[in-house]
């Protein structure tokens, strides 16, 4: 990585800053003078703090994060550009969209659908397609593509963002800032440097200077990937920080409960079940079998409700229809009721006297 000192900065025009009546006060410490109506900045606090951020970058790197690139100057995002696509980070030349980092969710669903369409027009899928469906196609695919190609295999948040220009690029800022990402910036003499984790005072509006600047990034990064720990066990970089809006503690809460065991089927249970009378399964001893057994289920927590309730039902059948088969005495042939001795006398000569007269009674 080549060194820059102060000479280097000089001779890129970073010590030029706004118009006075152009400024923020809060940058009044990187201010070294004022000539001609511009403000001075002073080039060893912006050297400081260059290698400060050349330091974070490098730590970010190594850890696994990514650094995200973010310029939409007209003058220098072709700069930014290309040394974001040197060393493989993603990056933002284009209007940056409300959302990008704090709705990151939908922003991977449009990222998605650029891959789809791109993917599908390579491979001809869209030739069945009528001539406007075909042109609609494009046409999205051509919008997609415009504001979010450098960040098309950006799959996580970033770890970082380099910013050029803290005051044009607010909103990236403030995103950034609401999810902890740290932020390094170019910070001219009008810009907030109370939002940035490292704000680098500079000129924002030369070539050169953001060249030079951006450069130093870059090379930090490449450094960084050269010398990069190995992968884990699980195929994940050693040590690595993402910033998600994604809720995955739920999940993992929801993973880590202890699951109930399945029901084993018991055929012959069912069987006696439906065989059962509703008399037997409404007697009262079976209910109250059933509130005992709920109650300790309840409290035990790891046996099926519905399987213990089935087996005290059929322990109470068995058991119901055991006591009522011993209770009923068993009999081959029924007794003949008693006859009244009152009437027994009276029939008997009755059918005596038919018998002797031959004729009926």
């Amino acid at each position: 990585m080549a060194d820059v000192g102060l000479k280097e900065l000089l001779q890129a025009g970073v010590h030029f800053g706004h118009q006075t009546h152009r400024w923020n006060p809060k940058m009044r410490k990187y201010i070294f003078a004022e000539r001609g109506g511009i403000y001075l900045i002073d080039l060893k606090k912006t050297l400081r703090e260059l290698n400060r951020a050349r330091e974070l970058v490098y730590e970010t790197v190594q850890a696994g994060g990514g650094v995200l690139f973010v310029c939409t100057k007209t003058q220098v995002k072709d700069i930014v550009r290309a040394e974001a696509e040197r060393v493989g980070a993603s990056y933002v030349t284009e209007r940056w969209l409300g959302g990008m980092l704090t709705n990151f969710q939908t922003m991977k669903k449009n990222i998605r659908r650029l891959k789809e369409l791109e993917r599908g027009m390579e491979d001809g899928a869209f030739e069945f397609y009528t001539k406007k469906e075909q042109l609609l196609m494009e046409r999205e695919r051509t919008k997609l593509d415009r504001y979010l190609s450098g960040i098309k295999d950006m799959n996580r948040l970033p770890g970082l963002v380099y910013v050029v220009d803290a005051k044009k690029e607010e909103i990236a800022v403030r995103e950034a800032n609401r999810l902890g990402i740290p932020v390094i910036a170019i910070a001219d003499t009008n810009a907030d440097p109370d939002n940035l984790t490292i704000p680098i005072a500079g000129n924002d509006d030369a070539i050169r200077s953001v060249s030079l600047i951006t450069g130093v990034i870059a090379e930090a990064i490449e450094k960084a990937r050269r010398e990069r720990p190995e992968l884990g066990e699980g195929g994940e970089e050693q040590g690595a920080t993402t910033y998600s809006t994604d809720v995955g503690e739920a999940e993992a809460a929801a993973g880590s409960k202890k699951k109930r065991p399945k029901r084993r089927p018991r055929p012959e249970l069912i069987r006696r079940r439906r065989h059962a009378t509703d008399e037997e399964v409404a007697s009262p001893s079976n209910a109250e079998a059933s509130a005992t057994v709920e109650a300790e289920s309840n409290e035990a927590g790891d046996v099926s409700v519905e399987e213990t309730v089935e087996e005290t039902v059929e322990e109470t059948v068995e058991e119901t229809v055991e006591e009522t088969v011993a209770v009923t005495p068993y009999s081959e042939t029924p007794a003949a009721p008693e006859a009244d001795s009152s009437t027994d006398g009276g029939d008997d000569a009755a059918a005596e006297e038919v018998r002797e007269d031959g004729g009926s009674p």
